[in-house]
């Protein structure tokens, strides 16, 4: 059973006093005989210590002789020098050894645990009484010591006793006085343990139960104490630090709010990695990365996690240099690339953050510096051809061939044309940039798709009779108006006729054709989107080229299409102008032989257009 502080602390006092008015009776016996009395129980108590630390000797000894022999001759010895009763009592109540006993007698005693000064002894350390003996049949003073012995053996009780015959006969004329002095005495130990208890141990559970609000997470409570002592101090001390302990909780609350809010926003993945290379944090963004989730990563080593050499390796260099370190790795399953800073954070111990690591995804910049670089080798590569040629002509003129009439005539048509080559790739390059940049706006006025083949295909068909070409339209009648910039699709259109004429041989038959794209979104796909064509029968592309054919400068035969005056631009521009349009344009095989370039426009709201048009025309 659990007391509770206050009944310990109560009890406790009763039985402090109890055993000062035993002492205070027994003395009160002895009235006449006081100094006697004070001076046999002074030298019973040194007898007991001397006693006590004879024993204590025993364990001492490097031959211990903790025999029932061995206790009876050592409680013998003892008796006979101290010239009174030695009783060595076990815990349990078992008598060890008897100085007034004979040795076989022992085994016969009655067992001690009731005894009171055993019990006292057991329960306070010491105990004394006085009663008649059970073996002798005389009065006798006990007094009893708990003897602590090591080896995780339970204590034994070391037992002094004194005839008291001679305190005996003064003892009745004082009898009456004692029984009135314990009386008094017992009702004020009473009172005055019970109102000492409950001084003492109300602030004491008010502070446990503060602590205990506290330990629960609620550091808003507080101890009301109007005492000074110590408790008083006790209770102050318990509010301050739970005042500070809730500022503080606050304080990390926010800060670790705010780090979470930014670790959580970051575009860029990080990493935090304890003393051992083991993984204690990652955020959103390097999930996404590795395609891993912050549970099953935390506390993992982080070779395990990411088995990638050249990372594996930055960590464990950074871990051993303890220095800022970057390094650039490329993800084995879609390519990507990550830029790596290492940084020390210096934590020494597991579970501290001991490097932070930090990703970012250079994919996006590695490819536009490939871009960038075949650009700029493309470009200086397609104005050296022409550039290379009117050199050529102008020193082969120098060299005399502007003497020769008929010579530098066919020099300079020669260095003409390249020129103009050279003017037309610059043109291109301007009207590309000018549309990847957005410095070109597309209008969105309503177009008819059929006017607008009729006009480019006005345009085209003198390029197209010169080759004994055959230009035919397959437009659907049915066809709504469109939204769009007129000009630019007649640009589109015209690049898309202009390579069909190059790249067929002569006598070949080119296809405009027009219908209304299917969509699965929509219940009617005539109001979604229309898909121009351009077909032709000319020598047709490779499927392998195909993905690649509307790049910037990309030939399927270089020789070939310098020798018909293209830039490789053009297709590239269609691109662009139509993706500007929010449609799409690619290249498939037109069978038997040829190709079959379709641009698929988004009508973007042809009824509201067409309404609009209508009431235009007739006002």
């Amino acid at each position: 059973m659990s007391w509770s502080i206050r009944w310990k602390v109560a009890i406790g006092t009763l039985v402090a006093v109890a055993c000062g008015l035993l002492i205070a009776g027994w003395m009160m016996l002895r009235s006449l005989e006081q100094r006697s009395l004070t001076q046999f129980g002074e030298i019973l108590e040194a007898k007991t210590k001397l006693v006590e630390y004879g024993f204590q000797g025993l364990f001492h000894s490097s031959t211990p002789l903790i025999t029932p022999s061995g206790l009876q001759n050592i409680a013998r010895d003892l008796g006979s020098r101290s010239s009174a009763r030695i009783t060595l009592i076990a815990s349990d109540g078992t008598v060890l050894a008897d100085s007034a006993v004979h040795d076989v007698d022992i085994s016969t005693l009655d067992n001690h645990l009731a005894r009171p000064e055993v019990t006292q002894a057991i329960t306070t350390g010491q105990g004394q009484d006085v009663r008649p003996s059970h073996t002798t049949g005389e009065r006798m003073m006990y007094h009893a010591r708990l003897l602590k012995v090591p080896h995780d053996t339970a204590p034994w009780v070391v037992r002094v006793a004194l005839p008291l015959a001679h305190v005996d006969r003064v003892s009745d004329e004082f009898k009456h006085q004692l029984f009135l002095a314990i009386g008094v005495a017992s009702l004020l130990a009473v009172t005055l343990s019970i109102w000492l208890a409950h001084s003492i141990t109300k602030p004491l559970s008010e502070i446990a139960s503060a602590a205990q609000a506290l330990s629960t997470g609620n550091s808003t409570k507080r101890i009301k104490t109007t005492t000074q002592d110590e408790v008083g101090l006790l209770a102050s001390t318990l509010n301050q630090m739970a005042d500070q302990l809730h500022t503080k909780i606050e304080e990390l609350s926010e800060d670790r709010a705010q780090l979470l809010a930014v670790l959580t926003s970051m575009v860029e993945g990080v990493m935090v990695l304890d003393a051992r290379g083991h993984v204690l944090q990652i955020n959103p963004a390097l999930e996404r990365m590795f395609g891993i989730s912050r549970v099953e990563a935390r506390g993992r080593p982080c070779a395990e996690l990411f088995r990638h050499q050249q990372l594996n390796n930055l960590v464990t260099t950074t871990l051993r240099a303890r220095t800022p370190r970057e390094d650039e790795i490329v993800l084995p399953l879609n390519g990507r690339h990550l830029h790596i800073e290492a940084s020390p954070a210096g934590g020494e111990r597991d579970n501290e953050a001991c490097i932070v690591l930090v990703f970012h995804d250079v994919t996006d910049l590695r490819r536009l510096e490939k871009i960038r670089k075949d650009f700029v080798a493309n470009v200086s590569h397609e104005l050296r051809t022409p550039l290379t040629s009117i050199k050529g002509y102008v020193e082969a003129l120098l060299d005399g061939g502007k003497d020769d009439p008929s010579v530098a005539g066919r020099f300079l048509e020669i260095i003409l044309k390249q020129s103009d080559r050279l003017n037309l790739i610059i043109e291109d390059l301007l009207e590309l940039s000018k549309i990847e940049s957005g410095q070109i706006s597309l209008r969105e006025e309503p177009i008819d798709l059929r006017a607008l083949v009729d006009r480019t295909l006005s345009t085209i068909k003198p390029i197209a009779d010169r080759k004994g070409h055959r230009l035919v339209t397959a437009l659907d009648p049915s066809l709504p108006l469109m939204a769009g910039d007129e000009d630019r699709l007649v640009q589109v259109l015209t690049n898309l006729l202009d390579n069909a004429i190059k790249y067929t041989p002569e006598g070949g038959t080119i296809t405009v054709g027009g219908t209304a794209a299917s969509s699965p979104d929509t219940a009617d796909p005539s109001l979604n989107a229309i898909d121009l064509s351009v077909a032709d029968t000319g020598i047709g592309i490779p499927e392998r080229d195909r993905p690649r054919i509307f790049e910037r400068f990309y030939r399927v035969d270089k020789a070939r299409s310098r020798d018909m005056g293209g830039t490789g631009l053009g297709l590239a521009i269609v691109k662009h102008l139509v993706e500007g349009h929010g449609g799409q344009v690619w290249v498939e095989a037109n069978h038997p032989q040829g190709s079959r370039f379709v641009v698929r426009l988004p009508i973007k709201g042809g009824k509201r257009l067409i309404t609009q048009w209508n009431h235009d025309s007739t006002v």
